[in-house]
Parts: structure tokens; C-alpha cells; sequence
């Protein structure tokens, strides 16, 4: 999975690629830190180049959201492939997070 973080301010934009699973969801967790222990108020996922994710995924993600709903922010996933997207709504993580 590579993590790419643009900053602007107060708002991060952030692309995904690749795959998030076991083998690689501590990088990941280290990777999405500086969005954890910002000030961002806004922070968006392109999903574009996501090709999957495990449950180990899920949580990294449920973490981040709590993270930024507990600072009064504001996280989005866009741009998910359907096969992804399925996995989120399958699990009512789609619920939780605002996914576009």
C-alpha cells in the first residue's frame, strides 16, 4: 500500500495504493500518523488505485475516523472501487465513514 499526504493548510488530501492487509497494515498505521496527530480539519482519501482491503484494513480505517470525529474534523473516502466499496457496506463500515 502506498500513502501519498498533500497538506494544504488545514486540509490533507491523501491518495491510496494498492492493497491494505496484514502484511502491511503497520506501515500503513505509521504512514496515516501525521493525520492522527494533525490539525486537519478535513481530510481526503482518494481511493482510486485501492485494490483491496482486509479486516486489518477496516480497523486502521475505524481508528482513523474515530481519531478525526473525536477532534470535531472531517474524513471522506472517494473515488472506491466497487469490489472495495462492497466490502465497507458489507461490514456497515459505510455507515461510519462518509464514502463518496
Amino acid at each position: 500500500m502506498n500513502v501519498t499526504i498533500n497538506e494544504e493548510g488545514s486540509r490533507a488530501s491523501v491518495r491510496l495504493e494498492g492493497r491494505l492487509d496484514t502484511t502491511n497494515a503497520d506501515q500503513f498505521m505509521k504512514d496515516i500518523t501525521p493525520l492522527m496527530d494533525g490539525n486537519h480539519t478535513e481530510i481526503d482519501m482518494d481511493c482510486t488505485d485501492m485494490e483491496y482491503t482486509s479486516s486489518q484494513g477496516l480497523r486502521m480505517f475505524l481508528m482513523l475516523q474515530k481519531n478525526v470525529s473525536a477532534r470535531g474534523a472531517k474524513l471522506v473516502l472517494r473515488n472506491m472501487k466497487p469490489h472495495v466499496k462492497e466490502v465497507f457496506d458489507i461490514t456497515g463500515f459505510s455507515h461510519i465513514i462518509t464514502i463518496l
